[in-house]
């Protein structure tokens, strides 16, 4: 999908132009940039039926944009992009993935110490000129030399969220070759993980010997769009990497082993090695072809019957890391892991009262195409000014608006919440009394990230002591591929949850925080969790997929989610929060 392609280019044009200090054209181009990367439908597809017509009722694509648009879509370039891209001097898109780095400060760095690069920055940086720029300071300059070591380490991996769709249409397109009995994307893609390094495909047919049908399939890989290069193409196995950077391989195996196959390939390492023991002591040797008795080869051609040989149940590829999960299979005791069905509502969705981009009439009506029961509105407060905060009169201006909503709404429900600041003290930014008229409370750190880890631990509990307080949301604060969380003792944040009864979230964004481990954790410790999405645009309401995937990967079962429950089951449970 061209979508996520478009946006990153469209971003980088915002950028460009914003060091070159033109009003106005930065935020058109971001915004534009926002809404394409959010867009559920592909832009191809949009032009393809509708023309540039329907390239300008994209929000935010006014008649340049979608010009340009339309250029990369029949060109694959953008003439603009590639002309400021040669004419300032300055590698924005590799600077701009800096946690706090925007165009402005790298105009700064750029004018003041001649950074063009990472490397040019990491230079200033051991030679402290970054520190003795007006506005950065020493504890900039520390904070932007750890936000390089981490870009490192995330270097070569690959957001879930951003492939993931690309994936499921080449499985699609696989599934529908005839010839093709079965087709599986494997490997930490169908564990779910938060990020990747490729993907491996598993395409089964019935004879493997068919040159025709094999010289069929790996042309159909090899020549996807997308592709820039061709690693390898052979009868059983090909290579590819794409536009984005990504390595993609297809391995093509007879029906009879597409089971093992899968098995092997999706791992993890430390289950597949636990999951061979098993089988040699069982006297079975498994591996990618089979589940073998000497040289007989018994099961293969589903994972359920070898799992089953082995004693065991079938398991979620999502918890096959060799934690637990064996254990529980042998003894027939896995969870019912919570599936996206199960979710009836969502706690954590902006609207154009703060920084969100859509009405609330319009998020309730995405809410309700999702199949909903309830949708809880949680715009930012006063703190953030950046979002436009809402301060206590505006909270109650809000508060009389969805509350006339849902007089006109039948079998659905607003839910009036706010996502509170907590300042640096543990206070928060909004009246208790106030806060006692919405009908949830959440609360996060947005400010002030490196406290030491006694200080912010404290600080969110004194938070979530607080009446009133129903949900802490992001609880460590990290950003995937952007930035760690803060430091903070988790076993005691657990421990405060529990005792005031406050639920955890996990924030579907690119933020996937809590972590899946983190999650299993709190669950030990009994406490109910949220998923919220965090949308601040109707089209990111579906990323709700990747906060269930986060929860399964936790071992989480329906109870354990609070937006699984029914309006009434709810309405019980935060009624008895406030008591």
């Amino acid at each position: 999908m061209k979508n996520q392609e478009l946006a990153q280019l469209l971003f980088e044009i915002g950028e460009f132009l914003e060091l070159q200090e033109i009003p106005f054209k930065p935020q058109a181009y971001q915004q534009a940039a926002l809404a394409l990367d959010n867009l559920e439908e592909d832009v191809f597809d949009i032009y393809k039926k509708d023309g540039l017509k329907g390239l300008k009722n994209i929000p935010a694509v006014g008649e340049s944009i979608a010009l340009k648009i339309e250029e990369y879509l029949k060109t694959g370039k953008i003439k603009y992009y590639e002309q400021l891209r040669k004419s300032t001097p300055v590698e924005v898109d590799e600077l701009t993935k800096i946690e706090g780095l925007g165009g402005k400060r790298i105009k700064r760095l750029y004018k003041e110490l001649g950074v063009r690069t990472v490397k040019d920055l990491e230079r200033a940086i051991a030679e402290h000129q970054v520190a003795s720029l007006f506005g950065f300071g020493e504890k900039m300059e520390k904070n932007i030399a750890e936000a390089i070591e981490f870009l490192k380490k995330s270097k070569g991996r690959f957001l879930l969220k951003e492939v993931l769709d690309d994936i499921e249409r080449i499985e699609d397109k696989f599934r529908k070759m005839k010839g093709v009995e079965k087709v599986s994307v494997a490997g930490s893609i169908r564990r779910r993980k938060e990020t990747i390094g490729d993907a491996d495909f598993l395409v089964s047919v019935n004879d493997v010997t068919d040159k025709y049908l094999v010289e069929k399939i790996m042309k159909a890989f090899v020549s996807m769009e997308g592709v820039v290069k061709i690693v390898s193409k052979g009868e059983t196995r090909s290579s590819v990497k794409t536009r984005q950077g990504l390595d993609m391989d297809l391995r093509l195996v007879p029906s009879s082993s597409f089971g093992s196959a899968l098995q092997y390939f999706t791992g993890s390492k430390e289950h597949n090695i636990a999951l061979r023991k098993i089988a040699i002591k069982q006297g079975y040797k498994l591996n990618e072809y089979g589940l073998f008795r000497k040289e007989r080869k018994i099961k293969g051609e589903t994972e359920e019957e070898i799992y089953e040989k082995l004693g065991m149940d079938w398991m979620p590829p999502e918890i096959r890391e060799n934690a637990g999960e064996i254990e529980a299979a042998r003894e027939r005791k896995l969870p019912e892991l919570i599936e996206l069905k199960n979710i009836k509502g969502d706690f954590h969705c902006h609207s154009d009262w703060d920084g969100g981009s859509n009405s609330i009439e319009d998020m309730v009506k995405q809410a309700k195409g999702l199949g909903y029961e309830y949708l809880g509105i949680s715009d930012h407060t006063q703190f953030l000014r950046i979002e436009n905060g809402l301060d206590e009169k505006r909270l109650m201006e809000q508060n009389r608006y969805i509350k006339k909503l849902n007089e006109k709404l039948t079998g659905f429900k607003v839910l009036h919440g706010a996502e509170v600041n907590i300042l640096n003290d543990g206070s928060l930014d909004i009246d208790e009394e106030t806060l006692k008229k919405l009908d949830y409370v959440s609360v996060g750190i947005h400010s002030n990230f490196k406290m030491p880890e006694k200080e912010m631990t404290e600080r969110i509990i004194r938070a979530m002591k607080k009446p009133y307080v129903n949900i802490l949301n992001h609880p460590t604060g990290r950003i995937l591929q952007r930035r760690e969380g803060f430091n903070v003792d988790l076993e005691k944040i657990f421990k405060a949850a529990r005792q005031y009864n406050v639920i955890l979230e996990i924030n579907s964004s690119e933020r996937a925080d809590l972590s899946a481990e983190h999650a299993k954790r709190a669950k030990e410790y009994g406490v109910k969790l949220v998923i919220g999405t965090d949308s601040h645009d109707k089209h990111q309401m579906p990323n709700m997929k990747f906060g269930v995937y986060q929860a399964r990967r936790g071992w989480l079962e329906k109870s354990d989610v609070i937006n699984t429950y029914s309006f009434k089951e709810l309405k019980d449970y935060f009624t008895f929060l406030k008591s």
